[in-house]
């Protein structure tokens, strides 16, 4: 059993690690700026705290007493959020630095930090055929503007309180992770959310098209949340002190999944192309060969079978949406 603080508790990852923890027997402490009534998912049986982690002090409160820091939070979003609040999801850099140094200084053990893929030169991401993204694609440093250098900044911190001061640090890079229990709509949402939400309700409403951010041709690599969960686990628990890629090898085109989508929900949109929405680079995907090295695994969930159960759990939450939105409009007259 271990005493283990998870920042960021609030948002769709880390209530997920939340409840893997609480299922292997360890205490956790679950910290997320957000009201309660606002997490994706609340855990009664933790110690749940809402605290703004990017002020200095709340950072000791959080860690105070604890072994273990798993930090997930940032100010974050989909490619529509990032490439619109550059500067907000800078300041996150606060986060990091002062969990940090709060662990430092509180005797934590270990400290993971989730990193992104956003990290990655863009001049390595011009081709949609991208072969896959190695850890050392990183440098010469061009990272995505804003969340991408922020991200990057935040590894370098994590390997000089390694280097400096003995702290046990762990980075991995993830890869547009989604699952159930995740946004879904308001603008933070990623790719695969977003259409899965979009194709539903496109059928609710006897709609016949959709509209897809960009020309369709841009790929990624999408890995479902149960396979996050356990490469986090297993990173933190590691050895590997470089930081290290966690996402699928499987990539694809936003055409194709929404090709998968459409499949799964049984009928068939007319596509309109926005050229002037956000759209990141032109292709990303994950290059596994350290992960497979060092773990003996990967990511290996596949995209139909995740998309699947993410598509059912956004169904349902989009249907009982729209009956209280009747029921409230019927209420109203």
């Amino acid at each position: 059993m271990k005493k283990i603080v998870v920042a960021g508790a609030g948002g769709f990852i880390g209530g997920h690690l939340v409840k893997e923890l609480i299922k292997k027997g360890h205490i956790v402490r679950a910290v997320d700026l957000k009201p309660l009534n606002e997490w994706y998912q609340v855990s009664s049986d933790v110690d749940n705290l809402v605290l703004d982690l990017r002020l200095r002090e709340n950072c000791y409160q959080a860690v105070n007493g604890y072994n273990e820091v798993f930090n997930l939070a940032a100010d974050m979003g989909g490619m529509g959020f990032i490439e619109n609040n550059k500067a907000a999801c800078m300041i996150s850099v606060l986060i990091n630095t002062h969990l940090l140094l709060a662990s430092k200084d509180c005797g934590i053990d270990r400290f993971f930090y989730a990193s992104s893929a956003c990290v990655y030169n863009g001049d390595k991401q011009t081709d949609p055929r991208n072969p896959g993204l190695k850890e050392s694609d990183a440098y010469p440093a061009l990272a995505e503007d804003g969340y991408g250098w922020e991200k990057l900044f935040s590894e370098r911190m994590c390997r000089h309180f390694r280097e400096d001061f003995g702290l046990t640090t762990r980075v991995a890079r993830f890869h547009n992770v989604y699952g159930p229990s995740g946004t879904y709509d308001g603008g933070r949402e990623k790719a695969p959310a977003a259409i899965c939400r979009k194709v539903i309700e496109a059928g609710i409403a006897g709609k016949k098209e959709i509209v897809i951010w960009g020309d369709g041709l841009q790929t990624r690599s999408f890995m479902y949340i149960d396979d996050c969960i356990k490469g986090i686990q297993d990173i933190m628990y590691s050895n590997i002190e470089e930081p290290l890629n966690l996402g699928s090898s499987e990539m694809v085109s936003i055409n194709q999944l929404v090709d998968i989508v459409e499949d799964i929900a049984g009928y068939k949109l007319n596509r309109i192309y926005d050229l002037k929405a956000p759209k990141g680079v032109r292709g990303r995907n994950s290059e596994n060969t350290l992960i497979k090295k060092y773990l003996e695994w990967e990511p290996s969930v596949p995209l139909r079978k995740g998309i699947k159960k993410t598509y059912d759990w956004i169904s349902e939450q989009v249907v009982e949406e729209s009956r209280r939105k009747k029921r409230t409009n019927r209420f109203n007259k």
